[in-house]
């Protein structure tokens, strides 16, 4: 098994900033690792979409076309944690923001941490 626990959520206002982490933990994690770690927001009413993910050994991130050049992940491999840095943050951003790793094609979810941006 693999537990996430998710941190950094908030109140901010337009324009301002938060960081998000993911801190992953399990004793399954010592067998085989994380392969990828996404990031999901579910705005009120609406679904939970991807918005960015990081391959855990290197490789291409992804970000949602409405997230590009203002969201950064990035990842703590000897920790097993992962972060989201956001930066020029809308209102429109506001939603529970959910870590997901894919480990060997299992995938776990954190709890959720919420995110509000007041305009």
């Amino acid at each position: 098994q693999v537990q996430l626990v998710e941190s950094g959520g908030g109140l901010v206002q337009a324009g301002g900033s938060l960081r998000l982490s993911c801190a992953a933990s399990g004793s399954a994690l010592s067998d085989f690792g994380i392969n990828s770690m996404g990031w999901y927001r579910q705005a009120p009413g609406k679904q939970r979409d991807l918005i960015a993910l990081i391959p855990w050994n290197g490789g291409t991130t992804y970000y949602a076309d409405d997230v590009k050049g203002r969201l950064t992940v990035s990842r703590d491999i000897a920790g097993n944690t992962g972060y989201l840095e956001m930066n020029s943050l809308k209102p429109e951003d506001t939603g529970v923001y959910f870590c997901n790793v894919n480990r060997g094609g299992i995938h776990y979810w954190g709890q959720g941490t919420q995110v509000t941006v007041s305009s």
